[in-house]
């Protein structure tokens, strides 16, 4: 998969949110954060989901708003939202288009095979749509922080 640059248009897209609801890309105001990530309720994306959820308030208030995108349904991705309290919008992308769109699905190293699957990916999408950041294969772990102090989201 082709991996987007800082610069390139962000590739658009509608998805059901969590309730079933559609929502746009360019629904969205202002610069936005993106990211991908294998499966709801696993402890990774736990970590990383919880991570979000804990930032919120500074990546708001540097004028963020946050976003997280799997292959799960949206009844999981509720589950998901409510089990750990996550404020922000979760969106399902079963078949993995827009995950193909933003090249955060393709081949990765497992346990050390290699397998098709999510990229875990952070894309910072500006108000005008364009590729801020491009962040690929990030850690689920002290991500956030790093995607923080690289915003200036204190």
């Amino acid at each position: 998969m082709p991996r987007l640059e800082p610069g390139s248009l962000a590739p658009r897209f509608t998805l059901p949110d969590q309730d079933g609801n559609d929502v746009a890309l360019s629904d969205l105001r202002g610069d936005v954060i993106v990211f991908f990530y294998p499966a709801a309720m696993t402890p990774g994306c736990t970590t990383e989901a919880c991570d979000f959820r804990d930032s919120l308030v500074p990546l708001q208030a540097a004028g963020y708003t946050v976003v997280g995108i799997s292959r799960d349904d949206p009844a999981t991705l509720r589950a998901f939202r409510e089990r750990d309290a996550l404020p922000y919008t979760l969106l399902s992308d079963p078949d993995h288009t827009v995950h193909d769109a933003y090249g955060a699905w393709g081949e990765k190293m497992n346990y050390g095979r290699v397998v098709e699957g999510v990229i875990r990916s952070t894309f910072v999408v500006a108000a005008d749509g364009r590729i801020e950041h491009a962040l690929y294969n990030v850690n689920a772990t002290g991500h956030v922080a790093r995607l923080r102090s690289l915003l200036g989201a204190k």
